[in-house]
């Protein structure tokens, strides 16, 4: 019998409990939250709630409870070490050592080991740690600027010229803001183009592949008004997008591969967990964004469900470092993934509000994120709520299933209507046609 450990308490957390689950090993999950999920809950023999940086704690559960291995949802307790504190005593993770979380907890780490190791995809960039030099490269670069804090920003921290901001003074004035926070700025060019996910299994040597996603950050249809977490996403039967070619996948995986081995001849150790690599395909070719080091909230979602391979077979492949010899295999599906949120969301989102969930069709899948199960219903917080996907065997199925679903909860929330929709997939197939031009 296998235990398994899941650290974490999202809606991507809620999917891996599930894919776990699912497992042939049968396995018995117990979970670490920080906010209660009862998705992940019922899936669970034994749950309890902390802080992501009371190690001890985590080391204490997971111990008591005698796990065979831990698989880390969210980036925070990766950053807080959780891996290295399990491995202490003697407990592995699908999840990388705090030192190579710096894959994502600081964009530095990753542009400096690029550069260094003459690895493709990389724009034109600087990493600064004081303001010596930043004037030069805005003039550089204006009007095609972005500016990204050096550390986690839960995904809110990077400004683009045209949407965040208009000036080369005010990027200036914000480069000034984010040193003194963190410990240095990146500024870099900004790629027009398609973006894309490409999330791959690691064990440090081998990688395996999930289908490519397509993510929308904008809270409001037509990719209007603030950044957030992530309103949904999709994904295609044929595991492709609409607007890339096999060659894109292909490039976007040398990248990852390349940054993985170098990721080895730096540190040392090897890289295992998820390396998620957000791309964005321009007429030059395949460019990076950035790494995170964990499967992405919602594009887990999207992967996941239609995984026919045996979720707990590759993590133990990814803790064994034979992933060489595991076939990642997922249905040939098209999944799209839609998410209610908090009218008012993500500037000023209403809270602690009732959701009723009991009208939506089993046809689509329902993933909880940040709502409260209480004796008297579900109630959300200031965060995503709840995500629903469609799957089908083509986009347009898939995204009426998951529209019809997200429609029928009862409650203050809203959603982005037009994600997988016919019209949007062709506006960016259209821009990437007329950019390969």
């Amino acid at each position: 019998m296998v235990k398994v450990l899941l650290i974490g308490n999202g809606a991507r957390e809620h999917a891996i409990a599930e894919a776990i689950a699912n497992s042939s090993k049968k396995p018995v999950l117990y979970s670490y939250m920080k906010a209660k999920n009862p998705g992940i809950a019922k899936l669970s023999e034994d749950i309890q709630m902390g802080s992501y940086d009371d190690l001890d704690a985590i080391k204490a559960f997971a111990q008591a409870n005698a796990v065979d291995f831990a698989v880390i949802g969210p980036e925070d307790p990766l950053n807080n070490g959780v891996v290295d504190a399990l491995e202490e005593v003697g407990i592995k993770s699908v999840g990388p050592k705090k030192e190579l979380a710096k894959l994502e907890t600081s964009k530095s780490f990753t542009r400096l080991l690029m550069k260094k190791y003459k690895i493709p995809g990389l724009p034109k960039l600087g990493v600064f740690e004081s303001l010596e030099g930043v004037r030069e490269l805005l003039e550089e670069l204006n009007p095609k600027i972005v500016v990204k804090p050096d550390g986690l920003t839960g995904g809110k921290g990077v400004k683009v010229q045209g949407d965040h901001f208009k000036t080369e003074e005010e990027a200036y004035k914000y480069c000034e803001e984010v040193l003194k926070e963190h410990k240095a700025v990146i500024i870099e060019e900004k790629l027009e183009g398609e973006e894309f996910s490409l999330q791959s299994f690691a064990d440090g040597k081998n990688l395996l592949d999930c289908p490519p996603v397509q993510d929308h950050k904008r809270a409001f249809a037509d990719d209007k008004g603030a950044n957030t977490g992530g309103m949904g996403s999709y994904s295609d039967a044929n595991h492709l997008l609409p607007f890339l070619t096999r060659k894109d996948i292909e490039d976007a995986h040398k990248i990852t591969q390349k940054v993985m081995d170098a990721i080895h001849k730096e540190t040392g150790a090897l890289y295992k967990g998820v390396m998620y690599g957000g791309f964005i395909v321009t007429k030059d070719g395949v460019k990076l964004i950035e790494y995170n080091a964990r499967l992405g909230d919602p594009e887990a979602m999207n992967v996941l469900p239609v995984l026919k391979t045996d979720f707990v077979k590759i993590c133990q492949a990814i803790i064994d470092g034979t992933l060489d010899k595991v076939k990642a295999e997922f249905e040939p599906m098209a999944t799209v993934c839609k998410y209610a949120v908090p009218e008012g969301y993500p500037t000023n989102p209403v809270e602690n509000k009732k959701v009723d969930v009991s009208e939506v069709s089993k046809q689509a899948k329902m993933y909880f994120a940040s709502v409260d199960e209480k004796k008297d219903g579900l109630y959300m917080s200031k965060s995503r709520a709840i995500a629903f996907v469609g799957i089908a065997s083509n986009l347009e199925e898939a995204e009426v299933i998951a529209e019809d679903a997200v429609c029928s909860v009862k409650g203050p929330v809203f959603h982005r209507e037009d994600i997988g929709t016919k019209d949007l997939v062709q506006k960016r197939v259209e821009h990437m046609n007329k950019l390969r031009k």
